[in-house]
This record gives structure tokens, C-alpha cells and sequence, in this order.
């Protein structure tokens, strides 16, 4: 009995860590700068998601949207989480340095910037396979959108084909009702 007790409670154990882990924002990332980032310092707000690439047809719209949001809505509330990709086209062919440099440049981001990654197939990044995994959705492109609540968890997923500006009022509904819960918990 004493032997199956200490399973059972290893077994519970062993659930609520798996459940603890289960949202984007346990996972950790390499920024455009070669640092290792826990996504947890996002916790606690909105965040979008996106693999972008530089050479893109999606490019210039995407980026000068992305930053839009960023400028209204963050970064206390709300990020636009950014994870070059090389994927779909060889549209993201420069190093982390300079990708980095070009989007701050021409578009002006402030937002963060991470290392370029795979999003899809066997050498995908875990932050975005969980991505995948949670949606049902894998992206087949440049400029796939996941938007994620303050607990971690994705709310919603887009492909290129939907603009920023048509997910901004879902955005902006989410970062209002934080806002307010803030207010509220003071």
C-alpha cells in the first residue's frame, strides 16, 4: 500500500508539472543577440507572436503594423514577439546581427527581436511546436500571427493572409481588459 501511495503521488507530481509547463511562457529562447531569454518576463501580459522574415512580400505592411501595436499597447501590457525564420521562400537569409539591425533601421522596432529559428518539421524550436500544438495550427509562411493571453496560453492563430490591423481590436480588447483588472486589483 506504502508502495503504491509514493507512485500515485509521484504520478500527481509528475501532472501538475506537466500542466506547469504547458504555456508558451515557460519556455526559453536565444534573443537577436545571442542571450538566453526566459519568455516568463512576458507573463503577465498580451503577447503576438510572429515569424517574420525580412525579404518577404508581407514585409513592409507587417512590420510597420507590428510596430504600430507595439507603440500603442506596450510594452507593459502587451509585446509583439518576433522569431526570424528562414523557412518559406529563404526569405530571412541575413545573421541574427543583421536582421536585427535592418528592422531597426527601416521600420523603427522596438520590439523584441530573437534568433532566427526553425517554426515547422523536425528541427522546429519547442516554444513553437508547443505554438503549433495548442492552435492546430503550423505555419505554411512568412508572418504567422499567435496571439497569446497573460497565463501563457494561445488564444488564437493567423496567417499572412490576415492583417494586423484586423486582429488589432481583439488585441486591443485584451490589453483593455488587463488594464482594468490592473486598476482593480490596486
Amino acid at each position: 500500500m506504502g508502495m503504491f501511495l509514493r507512485a500515485l503521488t509521484l504520478l500527481t507530481l509528475s501532472c501538475l508539472i506537466e500542466a506547469k509547463q504547458k504555456d508558451f511562457y515557460t519556455f526559453k529562447v536565444v534573443n537577436s543577440r545571442g542571450r538566453l531569454v526566459s519568455l516568463d518576463k512576458y507573463r503577465g501580459s498580451v503577447s503576438l507572436v510572429v515569424n517574420v522574415a525580412s525579404e518577404c512580400g508581407y514585409t513592409d505592411e507587417h512590420y510597420k503594423d507590428l510596430q504600430q501595436l507595439q507603440k500603442d499597447f506596450g510594452p507593459f501590457h502587451f509585446n509583439v514577439l518576433a522569431f526570424p525564420c528562414n523557412q518559406f521562400g529563404q526569405q530571412e537569409p541575413g545573421s541574427d546581427k543583421e536582421i536585427d539591425s535592418f528592422v531597426r533601421r527601416v521600420y523603427g522596432v522596438s520590439f523584441p527581436i530573437f534568433s532566427k529559428i526553425a517554426v515547422v518539421g523536425i528541427g522546429a524550436n519547442n516554444a513553437y511546436k508547443y505554438l503549433v500544438e495548442a492552435s492546430r495550427k503550423e505555419p505554411t509562411w512568412n508572418f504567422w500571427k499567435y496571439l497569446i493571453n497573460t497565463d501563457g496560453k494561445v488564444v488564437d492563430a493567423w496567417g499572412p493572409d490576415v492583417s494586423v490591423k484586423e486582429i488589432r481590436p481583439r488585441i486591443a480588447d485584451m490589453v483593455r481588459k488587463l488594464i482594468i483588472k490592473r486598476k482593480e486589483e490596486l
